[in-house]
């Protein structure tokens, strides 16, 4: 299993292939929404803490939901996202914050440190890989900014 971060370029939009269901199915939703939250709890002490809504409980908590809800559809699980916000469009969503690529990088390597346990608790790596390769390829989407 390789967890490495491709180089992302503003603008190029890579095709995107979605996790394996095997990830979601052997991960389960409990322990999904764990990666997820413990991720967002990762950014709160980062150096990208400032693209968050850190200072605002609720609102923070609100972003770890909408992470969460969207992964989980992403990995082939319930709608939740869709059903709570409508279609994705998560380019669109995320416009009116200044991501750039080192912080695009930081936020794929919070992930990494918890993704890499996974695979001590009976995770199929090449499940686990399908995850990272998802999310290292759709997060240069986002990046607008200059670094």
């Amino acid at each position: 299993m390789k967890l490495t971060i491709t180089d992302g370029e503003i603008g190029v939009r890579p095709p995107v292939t979605k996790p394996h269901p095997g990830f979601l199915h052997e991960v389960g939703v409990e322990r999904f929404e764990k990666l997820v939250y413990d991720h967002y709890e990762l950014i709160e002490k980062s150096e990208i803490a400032f693209l968050f809504p850190v200072l605002d409980e609720e609102d923070f908590a609100e972003a770890k939901r909408h992470a969460f809800t969207f992964l989980l559809e992403i990995s082939g699980g319930e709608a939740l996202f869709t059903k709570e916000r409508g279609e994705h469009q998560m380019v669109g969503r995320h416009a009116p914050f200044r991501i750039d690529e080192e912080g695009r990088k930081v936020w794929l390597s919070l992930y990494a440190e918890l993704l890499e346990p996974l695979e001590d608790e009976g995770v199929n790596p090449e499940y686990i890989q399908s995850f990272w390769n998802y999310l290292d390829i759709f997060s240069m989407w986002l990046v607008n900014t200059e670094s």
